[in-house]
């Protein structure tokens, strides 16, 4: 076993001794607690039943992350790292390790299909990242957007965002993308994280969500496009009722019609988008599409 990297000390020396400058833009705060670091892979690691696992990291960092993944036994480590100065510093500690793999590419504009076709079939993909704040929800939603043949999803994000993942309809933190994350996946709030865990420390703390992909049930028969479409006018304008969200939304339809789309959905047409379920708005684009969509 190679020594763990996670210590603050070989951090700062790492970057020290690289006259590496940390960029704010990137988002750098890498993880430094040993505790956290292996709850992370033992939860990307659970229900493996035998099964060969490789990892799709985004935004490795210095690679301590990286480096449990690889000691915990994946048998295959893929890390996008978008920081072309880290990619020497990553290679050189990565170097024990035959199968991690460092991609120097920006997460946001690569094709994650065609990197995992030639993995998918012979492992179990899980993505395992510490995400950089600024790309969360972009990076997330891509990944779940793009349906790629993964098993599920660890990920360290600002605590907020996981909030707003995992909550359910009537909060204030639910909103379309808690639909859209319980729309692909079964998520769990896994841990919380303080600031502490991270060099430097960032101003937020953090919590880790645990994905689960699936489409949900209730939203399986229904045409994607509008179901989210469907999701983007209620949520829209929050303080709007149902009836005029989707109004402003759907314009090809007068008040009268969505009135009456509302009502065949059997929902109150004053309730607020936050309210429904994934459910009702499953039943929203069911019966619109059947009754009023363009041409039907």
């Amino acid at each position: 076993m190679t020594a763990p990297l996670y210590q603050p000390s070989v951090v700062k020396a790492l970057l020290r001794d690289r006259g590496f400058t940390l960029k704010k833009q990137y988002g750098q705060n890498f993880l430094i607690d040993g505790q956290v670091l292996h709850a992370i892979v033992e939860e990307a690691m659970e229900d493996a039943d035998g099964e060969k696992l490789a990892a799709l990291e985004i935004g490795p960092g210095v690679g301590t992350l990286t480096q449990a993944l690889a000691e915990a036994g994946f048998e295959k480590v893929l890390a996008i790292e978008k920081d072309r100065q880290l990619i020497p510093l990553l290679k050189e500690t990565m170097s024990p390790y035959a199968q991690v793999e460092i991609i120097s590419a920006d997460a946001l504009k690569f094709d994650f299909t065609a990197l995992l076709a030639a993995l998918e079939g012979e492992f179990s993909i899980r993505v395992v990242a510490n995400l950089p704040y600024y790309i969360t929800t972009p990076i997330v939603m891509k990944l779940l957007e793009d349906e790629l043949p993964l098993a599920k999803m660890v990920v360290m994000v600002q605590k907020e965002v996981a909030e707003r993942m995992v909550a359910t309809p009537g909060g204030k933190a639910y909103g379309a993308l808690s639909v859209a994350v319980q729309y692909y996946s079964e998520p769990d709030l896994f841990m919380k994280v303080s600031s502490s865990a991270f060099l430097p420390n960032p101003n937020v703390d953090s919590a880790v969500v645990s994905l689960r992909m699936r489409l949900h049930p209730d939203a399986r028969e229904v045409d994607r496009q509008l179901f989210f479409k469907v999701v983007r006018g209620a949520f829209q304008q929050r303080r709007k009722t149902l009836l005029n969200a989707l109004a402003g939304e759907f314009q090809n339809l007068s008040k009268s019609s969505v009135s009456e789309w509302v009502k065949l959905a059997s929902i109150d047409s004053n309730r607020r988008g936050e309210t429904l379920s994934i459910r009702e708005f499953a039943e929203l684009a069911r019966v619109y599409a059947e009754r009023f969509q363009p041409g039907v």
